[in-house]
């Protein structure tokens, strides 16, 4: 895997990469950072003309009846940087392009490839827009890409490595320092950070009093970083108060662990949540406005929660979650879940929409703090 986050960090700082596949070389560079010839640029390097890698949920926002899989989307040479932004992940694209324009790109879409399917895993993994700039290079451009390898000026990847690069690697998160840390509503706190392999990701399991041993139903708070409710008390969300609230209830509950995940805007990124914050104040609901930018409802994976609790020597939890994803999750890693905690923060005019898209949409268990419902696993 070194190859591949040297490649993310080539990625995000702008340079295209080569992924291999078999005897195919291709010309990999986000769009984020694409400059007003980078499409001519890149062509002029690979010798054949660019396309674009979208993701199915963003094909879908195009207009494509048949978006179940990710597609390449060929591009003219002379196609500026605002023309991307449009294709990738522009909320009303076809006012910006034109809807015969969008029709006829939709008809030219080709069946995505290894090499794009491992070019969309990298921006995902990079937390960069998941969409890519793709160019085959041609027989007569290799030597000349060969050489920029040679000498280090890019960096080449096999697409079966970067096409697994999301699943991480399982069993080697590394604990890397702790320290007994005193909270407002739980003074007997350790804090124990966890660094995944690629070193763009870290995690803090906040150990609460003493959880007990393996036997016990641990009290469990998977909870998904989240800067500007945690920090910042943002009310567009609720993700602040269930914090606060999650390490006074496993306080109570006689101690704990609260999982902190770097997992930020349900796993998209800090930038892309706030572009969907901004696409939200359009009239989308959150959903939809991670669909534009061409993510999933959902693209947390919680392989790493398992492997730190797993680190920790807990097998049987108490899990205080409204999500049943979480549920699941944690099921088919191996730890049991023997009883579910509704966790809640408060309602108001700002969050109402998230919460409602949240429970009609991704089937969070909020009937309590929605209307009033009760909710069977609520605590008094």
């Amino acid at each position: 895997m070194h190859q591949v986050e040297r490649a993310i960090f080539d990625l995000r700082r702008g340079l295209p990469v080569v992924v291999v596949a078999g005897d195919t070389r291709v010309l990999v560079q986000a769009i984020e950072g694409a400059g007003e010839d980078t499409v001519s640029r890149l062509a002029g390097h690979a010798g054949d003309t660019p396309s674009l890698v979208l993701s199915r949920h963003r094909l879908a926002v195009l207009g494509e009846p048949d978006a179940r899989r990710l597609a390449r989307l060929p591009l003219t040479e002379g196609t500026g940087r605002q023309r991307l932004v449009d294709l990738a992940f522009g909320i009303r694209p076809e006012l910006a392009v034109g809807r015969d324009e969008l029709a006829d790109w939709r008809r030219s879409l080709a069946p995505a490839e290894a090499a794009d399917r491992a070019a969309l895993a990298l921006m995902r993994r990079a937390l960069l827009i998941p969409a890519a700039l793709v160019a085959r290079v041609s027989e007569a451009q290799r030597p000349a890409v060969e050489a920029r390898l040679e000498e280090g000026t890019w960096l080449a990847v096999r697409a079966e490595q970067a096409e697994h690069c999301l699943e991480g690697d399982v069993g080697m998160l590394k604990r890397v320092s702790e320290a007994q840390i005193p909270l407002a509503d739980a003074f007997d706190c350790r804090f124990i950070l966890f660094r995944e392999p690629d070193g763009l990701r870290e995690h803090v399991a906040v150990v609460i009093g003493e959880p007990g041993n393996g036997e016990d139903a641990v009290p469990l708070r998977l909870h998904s970083a989240c800067l500007t409710g945690d920090l910042f008390g943002s009310l567009r969300c609720d993700c602040g108060e269930q914090l606060r609230n999650a390490v006074a209830d496993i306080q109570a509950l006689g101690g704990g662990v609260l999982l902190y995940l770097a997992q930020e805007g349900r796993g998209i990124g800090l930038a892309n949540k706030l572009r969907a914050y901004t696409f939200q104040d359009t009239g989308l609901d959150t959903l939809d406005a991670d669909q534009v930018l061409g993510f999933g409802e959902d693209e947390r994976r919680y392989g790493v929660a398992v492997d730190i609790l797993d680190a920790l020597g807990i097998r049987r939890v108490q899990l205080l979650t409204n999500n049943p994803d979480k549920v699941a999750a944690l099921a088919e890693g191996g730890i049991e879940v023997v009883e579910r905690q509704a966790l809640y923060g408060s309602l108001n005019d700002h969050n109402r929409r998230y919460l409602s898209a949240k429970s009609e949409r991704a089937g969070h268990l909020l009937d309590a703090v929605l209307n009033g419902g009760q909710d069977p696993a609520a605590r008094p």
